[in-house]
């Protein structure tokens, strides 16, 4: 289905256009990043285990009823999906305070958010992602408050989901990102579900599941990744050698 047209190719991903019309190529890189690009590198295999986790919650929020643009596995590191309209926002859940919002916020490390918060911001690499308010993004007429009001409450449902199941694998969801777009006004996660795009603790231990162990040199980025998939998916994910 791959006609070998390539239409985007980010940090770690590349989209390609398929001769299937509405259906697009997402390839999963073993390409890593940290600080806005600024630390990189590549891992053998990390596409192939982000792209196992990012099809099994994509499967799981399915089930609960949520859209996401998944359609169905190619092979290990390439999905089919949905082409979307993709929104320029990152929508991010926070549970626990950690990163950025202990960086530029009063809040201490681990400090439980109960409610949690949603912070948004725009996806803008030159402008480094700023974060947005409710009114800037009305003002700057990215989506309307009617499809504001359904991105944030798909978010926190979505929140829940991760969170309960995560929680019975012994694994505390601390943060996680979500991107969404639109095919024909409805609204769908896109992007992906993965150990990049969610901060992840040990509930045991605090010991970091997520890419903060690539950011801060915290241990081997790969054992953790594998460890993580496996743990997460019951095993589902192809053991990369």
């Amino acid at each position: 289905m791959r006609d070998a047209t390539l239409l985007y190719s980010g940090k770690a991903k590349t989209i390609y256009r398929s001769e299937e019309p509405g259906l697009l190529i997402m390839e999963f890189r073993d390409d890593i990043t940290a600080f806005d690009g600024g630390k990189k590198g590549t891992m053998k295999g990390k596409g192939t285990y982000n792209c196992c986790v990012s099809t099994y919650f994509f499967r799981m929020l399915e089930s609960q009823g949520i859209p996401t643009h998944f359609m169905r596995v190619l092979d290990d590191h390439t999905l089919a999906v949905r082409a979307l309209s993709m929104i320029p926002l990152e929508i991010i859940v926070r549970n626990i305070a950690a990163g950025s919002l202990v960086r530029n916020l009063p809040f201490r490390e681990g400090q439980v958010l109960n409610p949690p918060v949603i912070v948004i911001d725009l996806k803008d690499d030159s402008r480094h992602d700023p974060m947005l308010n409710d009114d800037l993004i009305l003002a700057l007429d990215i989506v309307s408050a009617a499809e504001l009001q359904t991105i944030k409450q798909t978010a926190l449902r979505i929140n829940e989901v991760l969170k309960k199941f995560l929680s019975q694998k012994g694994i505390t969801l601390v943060d996680f990102k979500l991107e969404f777009g639109k095919s024909d006004e409805q609204i769908m996660v896109g992007d992906e579900i993965s150990m990049d795009s969610m901060r992840l603790w040990d509930t045991h231990t605090g010991t970091s599941l997520d890419k903060d162990v690539y950011r801060f040199d915290k241990g081997d980025v790969m054992i953790t990744y594998r460890t993580v998939a496996m743990q997460i998916t019951g095993g589902e994910c192809e053991e990369v050698k």
